[in-house]
Parts: structure tokens; sequence; C-alpha cells
């Protein structure tokens, strides 16, 4: 079993007198593992019917029997796997089809209630994009979703877990909380604050965790989480939903900042507060608040909305090149064919030679630093457009003149990078798995050349 720290467990002791034992017991067992289906890519029963249930088991044909899932119950589309199945391994996995997630972080992003009305949510430590991923799918392609990470390193595995998963509608930044909140007062309709904590509720799954606990941290944390709370303030209109969650048993951490929180602005109701307990559930530790933002009294310098002035955006009449690429190789019925028309609010962003497609009501972002403006369509090279590996995972085969669907055996060698033979056309193509999109290649002769990435390349 694992060495708790002698204080953590005194403490855990008087928080949880009747249920210590089992509390305690629940280190002797095994973590759960878990995934959360990509409905930007296919909706819930069709995965089902693709990977099968393990009570479907039996009925399963060997081609697709590669999971054995269970409803993770406080998250639509959550599923428990068998830490056999490996879902990590497979091309789905790069393909977007799902999202591997500890089953109990899935239960901040059902409180923030987020739909496809045209929100604008903020995810203010956003890394490694599980939750964002989840917010995305609520919001179903509609509204604006910012999603922050201040550490270098986490906010490029950010990005490049938005881009897996194909989310369209995102903005990544690497920002401190009190930047943006200077720069977007009152302009929020949702926001997540998932406070990076001491993390006891992870000491199980990760025993490293264990070795960086101390008191002193505990305060540290709460000090900062109150800091991180009170700038999500600033940032959410009147109306507006915060969840604050972390993943801590820690009442000073949880239920000491809350009441901290709601004694310092009292514009603020508590709707729901809810923990789990490793003990109790399939699944390691978390707590999470919800928290409403009365409208009264509202002052006129609260007005709701992004600030200042937009990005200018490109006409696609710049765009030779993207103008040429897309009617040589998407659909005209395709979401992404861009016309003047369709544009329809949406921003084209020039990053150096790369061309972004901003979301709609993209507010002004000179000055940010910004990963993802949107989504990344490709880089303009010496008079060609090279389409990016993220405009690949974001399209359907419907939506391209050209695609050709591998089996699994044959995505693997994709992966690794292999050039294989082809038939038709010279051009751009969407090369899948199973229908599901993995990247480009490029048919020449006869030829199809692989442009899946080379830093993916396994």
């Amino acid at each position: 079993m694992i060495k708790l720290p002698e204080e953590f467990i005194n403490r855990m002791k008087e928080e949880l007198p009747g249920d210590y034992e089992a509390f305690l017991n629940s280190y002797e067992q095994s973590s759960y593992h878990a995934l959360r289906v990509n409905t930007l890519k296919c909706d819930t029963d069709f995965f089902l019917s693709f990977f099968g249930r393990k009570e479907d088991k039996a009925a399963r044909s060997q081609e697709n029997a590669h999971f054995s899932l269970e409803t993770v119950t406080w998250e639509e589309g959550g599923f428990y796997y068998a830490e056999s199945d490996e879902p990590g391994r497979l091309p789905y996995h790069d393909a977007g089809l799902y999202y591997i997630q500890e089953p109990s972080a899935m239960l901040p992003v059902g409180l923030l209630a987020v739909d496809d009305s045209g929100q604008s949510v903020l995810d203010l430590c956003a890394a490694p994009g599980g939750k964002s991923f989840q917010i995305a799918a609520r919001m179903k392609g509609k509204g604006i979703l910012i999603s922050n990470e201040i550490h270098p390193g986490r906010a490029a595995v950010l990005s490049e877990n938005m881009e897996r998963m194909g989310v369209r509608n995102a903005c990544v930044c690497q920002e401190k909380p009190d930047r943006l909140a200077e720069r977007f007062p009152c302009s929020f309709d949702r926001i997540l604050v998932d406070a990076p904590c001491s993390g006891e509720g992870m000491f199980r799954k990760n025993p490293e965790a264990v070795t960086q606990w101390s008191t002193e941290n505990v305060s540290f944390c709460a000090a900062r989480q109150k800091e991180l709370l009170n700038r999500a303030d600033q940032m959410l209109k009147p109306g507006g939903i915060l969840v604050y969650s972390t993943c801590t048993f820690s009442r000073q951490e949880n239920e000491e900042v809350v009441a901290y929180f709601l004694q310092t602005h009292p514009d603020y109701l508590l709707t729901k507060e809810q923990r789990l307990y490793p003990h109790q559930i399939r699944g390691e530790g978390h707590f999470a608040a919800c928290f409403e933002k009365r409208k009264a009294g509202v002052s006129v310098l609260e007005k709701p909305g992004f600030p200042g002035k937009r990005s200018v955006s490109l006409r696609l009449s710049d765009c030779d090149d993207l103008m040429r690429f897309q009617e040589e190789t998407l659909s005209p019925s395709a979401d992404l064919f861009l016309t003047e028309d369709s544009l329809n609010g949406r921003m084209l962003i020039r990053f150096g030679d790369a061309l972004y497609l901003a979301p709609k009501d993209t507010p002004a972002l000179n000055g940010l630093r910004v990963l993802r403006p949107g989504l990344m369509l490709g880089k303009s090279l010496k008079n060609r457009f090279e389409p990016a590996h993220a405009l690949a995972l974001s399209l359907r085969p419907d939506d391209v003149k050209r695609h050709m669907t591998l089996s699994l055996k044959k995505a693997y060698d994709y992966r690794k990078g292999l050039t294989f033979p082809c038939e038709g056309e010279n051009g751009w193509t969407l090369i899948t798995v199973d229908g599901f999109s993995l990247g480009f290649g490029k048919s020449v002769q006869g030829m199809m050349k692989n442009h899946y990435p080379k830093g993916l390349r396994k």
C-alpha cells in the first residue's frame, strides 16, 4: 500500500471518523481507467456499437472488439475500460475519437451548464485539456471557448489535445489570470476554475504526488486558489455561472475557499457543492462547487461583452493559396468551405506563414500570449498552401473530394510515416481509419505521400 504522510492520515481520521477505514482501504485497490467519447466526431450510440459494452462482449466481432465499456454514472459519454484494453495505443486515439480521462475529473464540467447557444466560456487552468474538450463537446462548435494555461509546456500539451479532438471554436492562451482579467472584464457567460491544488485525490493514481505533499503546500495552494477565484469574478458576466474544482480532499482548499469567496463576493449564490471519495465511487478524489453571479447591482462599468477593438480579419481575396486548396480538396458542402458569406463573423488570422480560422466574436488578442487563435488551416509557403494536421482532424470524409479509408493494420503503417500505393487523381487526400480522420496524404502518380506530422509518428 502507498505510504501516506502522517499529517494527512491524522487529518483524514478527523474528517472521516465513520468512513476512515474504508477510505484507507481504497488505497489497496487499483485505480480506475476511463475515457470520454468525442461527440464532435461521433455520437455515443455509434461508439458503443463500434466498440461494444462489457455486457455485449460476446456479440462483438473480433475486428472491433477493442474495449470493455461500462458507464461512468455522472458523465454522459464517459466510460470505464479495462486496463488491458490500452486505448491510448490505437490509431482511434490519434484520430481524436475519445479522450482518456480520470473518471472523477469528468464531474465539474457537468455543473457548468454549457450548451450550444453561442456562449462565451473560459477554462482558466485548462491543461492538459480534458475539461476544455468536455466543454467544447457541449458547445458543438458554437460560441467561443478560451482555454488558458500559464505554464509553457502544459500549454503546448493543451493546444495539441484540442487539435487532436478537432475543436474548431477554441482559442488557446498562455497567460497570467490577472492579465486576462484586465483584458476581459465581465466578458464570459461561463468560467471553469479547475485550480492547481495539493493533489491529495490523486495519491493512489500518482504516488509521486505523495512525495510533494506538505501542510505548507496546502496553505500555499489555498491562497492561490482564492486569487484565481477573485480574477474569475472580474471576468464573469452578471447572471453567469462559475465552477470551482480541485482534485484534493483538503477542506482548507475546498469548503474554506468556497466560504471565503461567498463572504467576499456577496453577489454570488452557491448552487451546488459536491465531493467524490475513492471509497464511495469508482474513481479518485474530486471536489466541485458551482456559483451563480446575481444580476442585481450591476454598475454601468460592468457592461457584459468582450471589450476593445477586434482583430482585423483577412479577406478571402487575400488568401489565393487557401482558395486554390479548398477548390481542389474540399467539398462545397463542407462546413469549412469558406466564402465571404460563410465566414459569418468568423475571422481569418495570419500568424507569420500560418493561417487560422478564428471563432465568431473573437476578441482582440494583440498583446496576449496566444498559442492557437482558432483552427489552424495551414501555411502559405512559396505560392502553395500546405494544410495543417489540425485541419485534417476537424474534417469528415464527406467534407473532401478525395479520401482514403485504411484498415486498422494499415493505419498503424500510416502513423509510422510510411508511403503506400493509391489510385485516383493527384492531390491532397484525407486519410481515415474506419471513417475517422487521421491526417493528410498527397497522391502523386499512384503513390500516397505521407504527411502525418513527424513529431507524432510512432
